[in-house]
């Protein structure tokens, strides 16, 4: 039956929510670390796979989530990993050990790996080619919103009560998306169930996780570590020979490979697959390194920490908005390359900070970050998506997101190398013992440590700034990418979507559900 605009939009806000609870799960820990290393008795390793058992679940999933609901149900699906996301966040906030919390971790990640995709790919079956632009931006721009949002909410929640609510705050977040879900969202599937393709499936997921856990141990030791140099070329010959199979299968007369390749035909859905991962590279080198600049530097806690991210917050907020109105009449292509451009400002103009540099100062340049954020991602998602028809809108929004989650997994390693080695080359630790000498050069964090346990000014003003140079030298890289980003929008991108055709469609559009039914 039909529905009216405004029991679609709710529908809307529940994909929303759902989008935001993924995002904020994949910050909020960061905050709790400290504490779960006493409390668990974490070592540094173990603490690390608490990040870890998620990122590599999540990355390995997308795919395979994608073509499950374009197979099974979107909708039914959805709600399955729903209820998984919720379960696990409870398995995880009473975990009595770290074996177990990184096991609960692994299952949050193969909920969440489900969850995105799915809330995306539901979105062009229920509004029309112009609506389209504004319920894809609530989406994404929740998704987005909830990165900068962890580390404010898990802050307030640690200072108040213990540190498995930062796991518990997802329970009541979930149940209220579950039931939205369930009674405001359309159900659908392709008219022609892709096949299930089990070595493509087997195949993309090892090649993805190779390629993301070479990436976290690189960040780890270094890009010439014998371990993180082996999973990243076994990860990268897995997907070349995913690729491989993908195309036998396409070349069968039955076959139905996982991911149809023909996507990347489209220089809509290429470019905006790809500029989306541009816009994930840098705002997660950013997110990576003010929160530490925050606290090492400036001296904010936990909370204070989350707070002054708010201005990034309400950059994305009214980038969004500004995207979402403009575009009919602008084009993807001239607002994507605004929101690059907009972006590198903000970066280079946080590349001249120094340790005498106000807050006010930060908040003004990552909201100039913010606003380049929001006018960005949500228009280079919609131009992917826009260009596919409904019918493989799943498998196209996992393509996207796994692109998006892997670069920016690389993009961290990366930055963090960048970050460690120029923090690494400036620091200057006099004559302190060589155990004091070699913990503050792990971390910035641990420096500011030492130099308060040896009352050494002279050491914490050395560890200050050279974590300040080491940022600034990452900013300009993290600037120059948007720069790049600036002139491929403005060459390649194409001006608006042209959705796929029913005719070039593989998967017969004919009993496709029409838009905005129930």
């Amino acid at each position: 039956m039909s529905v009216s605009d405004a029991r679609r939009w709710w529908a809307v806000g529940a994909l929303a929510l759902s989008a935001l609870v993924v995002g904020l799960d994949t910050t909020v820990l960061n905050v709790a670390l400290p504490t779960l290393a006493t409390d668990l008795e974490a070592s540094t390793s173990e603490l690390q796979w608490f990040a870890n058992a998620y990122n590599l679940v999540f990355a390995a999933v997308l795919l395979p989530a994608g073509l499950s609901g374009d197979r099974y149900g979107r909708k039914k699906l959805l709600v399955v990993a729903l209820v998984l996301f919720g379960a696990a966040s409870v398995g995880c906030a009473y975990s009595g050990s770290t074996d177990a919390l990184i096991w609960w971790r692994a299952l949050l990640g193969l909920g969440a790996g489900f969850i995105f995709p799915l809330s995306l790919s539901v979105l062009p079956v229920m509004f029309s080619d112009e609506e389209r632009p504004k319920a894809i931006g609530m989406v994404v721009t929740a998704s987005a919103l909830g990165l900068p949002l962890g580390p404010i909410v898990g802050g307030w929640l640690l200072d108040n009560f213990w540190w498995g609510s930062v796991f518990l705050i997802n329970v009541p977040m979930v149940a209220l998306a579950i039931v939205a879900v369930l009674l405001l969202l359309p159900d659908s599937r392709s008219p022609e169930p892709p096949g299930l393709d089990l070595v493509g499936v087997l195949l993309s997921s090892a090649g993805l996780a190779g390629i993301t856990y070479g990436a976290i141990k690189a960040g780890e030791k270094s890009w010439g570590d014998g371990t993180a140099l082996t999973m990243l070329i076994g990860g990268v010959v897995l997907m070349l020979l995913f690729v491989v199979w993908q195309r036998h299968l396409a070349a069968r007369p039955d076959g139905k490979p996982l991911v149809d390749l023909s996507l990347f035909r489209s220089p809509a859905f290429t470019w905006g697959a790809v500029m989306a991962t541009v816009v994930s590279f840098a705002l997660f080198g950013l997110l990576f390194t003010v929160p530490q600049y925050y606290q090492a530097v400036l001296g904010a806690d936990a909370l204070g920490t989350g707070l002054r991210l708010l201005p990034i917050i309400g950059g994305i907020i009214v980038g969004a908005r500004v995207g979402g109105k403009v575009t009919a009449k602008a084009g993807p292509k001239r607002l994507v390359s605004v929101g690059f451009l907009l972006m590198a400002v903000g970066l280079f103009m946080g590349a001249v900070t120094d340790t005498d540099t106000s807050y006010g100062y930060a908040a003004t340049w990552i909201a100039v970050v913010g606003l380049g954020t929001g006018l960005a991602l949500p228009l280079a998602v919609d131009s992917a998506l826009g260009a596919l028809s409904t019918e493989r809108s799943g498998v196209g929004s996992a393509v996207i997101q796994t692109v998006r989650q892997v670069g920016g997994t690389i993009g961290v390693a990366l930055l963090g190398t960048i970050l460690t080695s120029s923090y690494h080359s400036h620091l200057e630790v006099g004559s302190i013992p060589d155990r004091a000498a070699d913990a503050a050069g792990e971390s910035v964090s641990a420096g500011v440590l030492v130099a308060q346990k040896l009352h050494s000014p002279a050491l914490l003003s050395s560890v200050q700034e050279s974590f300040v140079h080491g940022m600034n030298v990452m900013l300009v890289v993290c600037g120059a990418i948007a720069v790049v980003g600036t002139v491929l929008a403005a060459l390649f991108m194409p001006q608006q979507a042209k959705r796929e055709q029913p005719g070039t469609d593989p998967v017969a559009p004919a009993d496709a559900q029409p838009r905005g039914a129930l």
